[in-house]
């Protein structure tokens, strides 16, 4: 069945809080799968967009969960990348993203599982070994530096290479994201950015726990429809790891030619959605821009290559269900400067105005480039 890049993400527009907004942070849909923090900052504007009234970003440790209750943790999750997640989800979560076998857990440790094979260290075990690690030195605070030096001096050699950047031996950046959620941490702050202990941990999932079915239908909800490469390339592994888990309904589509396939529920919804003439200024990395369906999300090349850039990649003006324009913001004292490049549709004003109530400005200014 071939569906419209038009249905595809008028119907998405609406799973995203983006038509009508959520009553407040905890209820932003999306949270059922995580929201990323990438630059640091960008999750409170995603936040912002998707809520009735936007509310302040602050700095304080204790805040930093967007509600101040602990029914949002930050933590390392997909990818290794930092996400806001509901707190109660966080057992489940650490399941999902443990790995099914040697292959799954090097394939999540991307670039870093060649100084690991060469250093001798089986990749599961890696895991495995690391968050049965963190409880034992992580107590209160700690920068990530503190962290890495003191699991450094717990952990066998072989997960601790040498690194020529820091000219020592450390323990690998990517095996601490990928299983420090398992062995229990949670981000608080930015600067600094502080590691804690999650209250209550119940520590690393058993083995045979590990499955991402749960995750699959997740992404499968807010990015329909996906191919099993998008699965794959969002969860950080590879498509073999996560077929035993692969929903067995899915309804195999195309959209504008491009092969995928969707929930037969979904599929009906997607056919009837109608589009909505939204005006959004989306930060870098919003959920918006995470689906793997890149060149569906942005036809045109050229602009997809300045939406996703390797680093400082700007924001995006989303009028209806398309990316007009890219958006940079600075700050000078309490005036927030917005520069918009391309298009600037009635209601990038307000939305800024959105944005520098997150930023902590008293004034906004909108101009174009």
């Amino acid at each position: 069945m071939e569906l419209t890049r038009e249905q595809v993400l008028a119907h998405r527009l609406h799973r995203h809080d983006l038509v009508e907004r959520a009553a407040s942070p905890d209820a932003v849909a999306l949270l059922d799968l995580g929201v990323q923090d990438t630059p640091p900052g960008s999750l409170a504007a995603a936040l912002a967009a998707r809520t009735a009234e936007p509310a302040p970003a602050t700095d304080d440790p204790a805040d930093d969960d967007a509600t101040g209750d602990g029914v949002l943790t930050r933590v390392w999750s997909h990818r290794g990348a930092p996400h806001l997640h509901r707190t109660a989800d966080l057992p489940a979560l650490a399941a999902a993203c443990w790995p099914r076998d040697d292959a799954d857990a090097a394939a999540r440790l991307g670039w870093q599982r060649a100084r690991l094979a060469e250093a001798g260290g089986a990749a599961r075990a890696a895991f495995r070994t690391l968050a049965d690690a963190v409880p034992r030195v992580l107590h209160g605070p700690m920068t990530k530096g503190e962290l890495s030096a003191a699991l450094t001096a717990v952990l066998p050699a072989e997960l601790s290479p040498y690194c020529a950047g820091c000219g020592v031996h450390h323990v690998g950046e990517q095996l601490l994201r990928v299983a420090g959620l398992a062995g229990g941490i949670r981000l608080r702050g930015h600067r600094p950015l502080l590691l804690e202990p999650i209250p209550g941990w119940p520590g690393p999932p058993a083995d045979a726990d590990a499955g991402t079915a749960a995750l699959q239908r997740g992404y499968l909800r807010f990015f329909p429809p996906a191919s099993a490469a998008d699965l794959a390339a969002f969860l950080g592994t590879t498509r073999t790891a996560l077929r035993p888990d692969a929903p067995p309904d899915l309804v195999p589509v195309t959209v504008d030619g491009r092969a995928a396939a969707v929930a037969p529920d979904v599929l009906e919804q997607i056919r009837a959605a109608e589009p909505a003439p939204v005006v959004r200024l989306l930060p870098p990395s919003d959920p918006w821009l995470q689906g793997r369906d890149r060149e569906v999300v942005v036809p045109d090349p050229a602009l997809r290559k300045r939406v996703w850039t390797a680093l400082g990649g700007p924001g995006v003006v989303l009028s209806g269900v398309d990316v007009v324009g890219l958006w940079r913001a600075k700050q000078r004292g309490k005036r927030l400067e917005v520069a918009v490049e391309g298009a600037a549709p009635e209601g990038v004003e307000e939305e800024a105005r959105r944005l520098a109530v997150v930023r902590g400005a008293a004034d906004v200014a909108v101009s174009r480039v």
